[in-house]
């Protein structure tokens, strides 16, 4: 939440407008949630480097 609102506030600063700060700020937060996403889903697919599991 707090990182939301330091990207508001920077947006805002640049801009010197609210709703383009607001839509600024929102925009980047979604645009990395789904990086990280994806950028999770591509590192769960590879397998090298990973010890397999041993059954005890």
């Amino acid at each position: 939440m707090l990182l939301i609102v330091i990207n508001i506030t920077v947006a805002f600063w640049f801009t010197g407008d609210t709703g383009q700060a607001l839509s600024i700020g929102l925009v980047a937060n979604v645009v990395k949630t789904g990086t990280y996403y994806g950028y999770e889903r591509l590192w769960d697919r590879i397998s090298w480097g990973v010890n397999p599991k041993r059954s005890e």
